[in-house]
C-alpha cells in the first residue's frame, strides 16, 4: 500500500495499540514495524465495528498532521498572498475533520454534494506585480456520486488592464492555452461583483451546510488569489471554503477500503485526456472553437473521473450526468494518448500514457502503478509513439 509519509493506516493504530500486550509476552517488538507479523491475524479477525475505531484514530492522527503541514506550508509559500488580501482568501481547513461529520454511512456519502470550481487567468505575473492573475473565465460545477452533475456555472470574466510593460506576455500565455484574448472578445464578460454574487447564489447551502468548493491543489494558489482579488475588489468577504480535489478522492478510497493512495498517484490519475473531445463539456465557445482548455471542462472531468472510478465501488449506476453519452459503457482497460493535432496533414501522435484507467480498487498495491504499455483503442505503436491518420469526427470517440 502506497502511503504518505507522516500519516498513518487503521492498521497501524491496531497494532501499536497490541504492543503492550506483546511486549507481556515477552515477544521481542520494539517497535511498530517490528510487531505487524504478530498482528495480521488478529486484524482479520475483526469485525467491520472494530476496524471503524481503528479507521477513527487514523482519521483524527493525519487529520491533525494535515493541519500542521498545512500551517507549516503557509509560511513557506513562494509566492506570498498580498497582506490586503490575506483577510479575503478563502480558507483551507482539514478535509478529513469536515467530512467526518457528516459521512455516517455509504448512503451519506453518495448523496454529499460537492462544487468543483477552477478560474482560469491572463499568465501568470512575476511576484513583483500587485496583480499576479487576471481573471478571465470560471466554470463550476454541483456534483455528487449518487446523481453525478446536476447542475454548472460558467462566465467570461471580465479582466482588469494587464501591468505596462505585461500585455505580451499575457497574450501569448492565453494563446497558448485557453486563447481568450484580453480585449476586443465579441461575447459578453461579467464584472467581479455579479461573478462571485451568481457563484454564491448557485452554491446555495443545502440544509444549512456551507457549500464545499474543490479544485486540483496545483491550481488552489491560482483560484485563491482570484477569488480574493474579486472579493476586494467587489468590497465583500468570500465565504467560499477550499479544498483539493485530492483530499477529496483519498478520504472516498479510506472510506471504503480502510486504505489511501497516495497524493501523487491521485494526481496522475486526474490527468486524463479521455474526455478533452466528449460533447456537452467545454463551454459553447471553446467547444466551437475545439479548444481543450476550458475552465467549465476541467470542472467537468474532475467528476467525470470519480465516477468512472469510485460510483461502482458504492453501488452507484452510471448515468449520462455522471459520464459522457458514449463514454459510460467504454471498455476499461482502454487508454488514452496525449493527443496533438496537425493542422495540416490531420495527424495524431500518441503517446500512450495509461493515466484514463480508473482509479481501481487499493486493496491491490500492484495497481497504485500507472502503467505505460497500453496503446490507444485501434493504434499499434512502436516504441510507445506512432503517427496515425484520423478523421476528424472519430477524434470525438477517442
Amino acid at each position: 500500500m502506497s502511503r504518505r509519509r507522516g500519516s498513518v493506516s487503521p492498521f497501524f493504530c491496531f497494532v501499536r495499540d497490541q504492543l503492550p500486550e506483546l511486549r507481556r509476552r515477552g515477544l521481542p517488538v520494539a517497535r511498530v514495524v517490528d510487531a505487524i507479523p504478530h498482528c495480521r491475524q488478529a486484524w482479520a479477525s475483526l469485525t467491520e465495528e472494530e476496524k471503524a475505531t481503528y479507521l477513527e484514530k487514523a482519521r483524527k492522527w493525519n487529520g491533525k498532521n494535515r493541519s500542521q503541514k498545512t500551517e507549516k506550508e503557509t509560511h513557506n509559500l513562494g509566492d506570498p498572498v498580498p497582506a490586503s488580501l490575506t483577510k479575503k482568501i478563502p480558507s483551507v481547513t482539514s478535509l478529513p475533520d469536515a467530512l467526518a461529520v457528516s459521512w455516517n454511512n455509504d448512503q451519506a456519502v453518495v448523496t454529499d454534494i460537492f462544487y468543483f470550481l477552477d478560474i482560469y487567468s491572463h499568465g501568470k505575473l512575476p511576484s513583483q506585480c500587485e496583480l499576479r492573475f487576471l481573471p478571465c473565465e470560471i466554470g463550476c460545477v454541483r456534483y455528487s456520486l449518487q446523481d453525478g452533475i446536476t447542475a454548472d456555472f460558467h462566465h467570461f470574466i471580465e479582466p482588469e488592464a494587464p501591468p505596462r510593460g505585461f500585455r505580451y506576455h499575457c497574450q501569448a500565455a492565453g494563446a497558448e492555452t485557453h486563447k481568450i484574448p484580453i480585449s476586443g472578445f465579441h461575447l459578453p464578460r461579467t464584472c467581479y461583483a455579479v461573478v462571485l454574487q451568481e457563484l454564491l447564489e448557485f452554491a446555495q447551502p443545502a440544509r444549512g451546510v456551507q457549500p464545499r468548493f474543490f479544485c486540483r491543489s496545483n491550481d488552489r494558489f491560482r483560484i485563491s488569489w482570484c477569488l480574493g482579488r474579486m472579493a476586494t475588489v467587489a468590497g465583500i468577504e468570500s465565504p467560499v471554503e477550499l479544498f483539493a480535489v485530492e483530499d477529496l478522492i483519498v478520504e472516498l478510497y479510506l472510506k471504503k477500503y480502510l486504505k489511501e493512495p497516495s497524493k501523487t498517484w491521485v494526481s496522475r490519475k486526474l490527468d486524463v485526456c479521455l474526455w478533452d473531445f466528449s460533447s456537452n463539456t467545454r463551454c459553447k465557445w471553446h467547444e466551437e472553437n475545439d479548444i481543450i482548455c476550458c475552465a467549465l471542462a476541467s470542472c467537468k472531468k474532475i467528476a467525470y473521473c470519480i465516477s468512472r472510478s469510485l460510483a461502482n465501488v458504492y453501488g452507484v449506476p452510471l448515468t449520462a450526468a455522471h459520464l459522457p453519452l458514449g463514454v459510460s459503457h467504454c471498455d476499461q482497460s482502454t487508454s488514452t494518448g496525449i493527443v496533438k493535432l496537425d493542422a495540416g496533414c490531420q495527424k495524431m501522435k500518441a503517446e500512450s500514457s495509461g493515466y484514463d484507467r480508473p482509479f481501481g480498487a487499493p486493496g491491490q498495491d500492484h495497481e497504485f502503478v500507472p502503467s505505460n504499455r497500453d496503446s490507444p483503442c485501434g493504434v499499434k505503436t512502436s516504441l510507445g509513439v506512432k503517427e496515425v491518420s484520423y478523421r476528424e469526427e472519430e477524434l470525438l470517440h477517442f
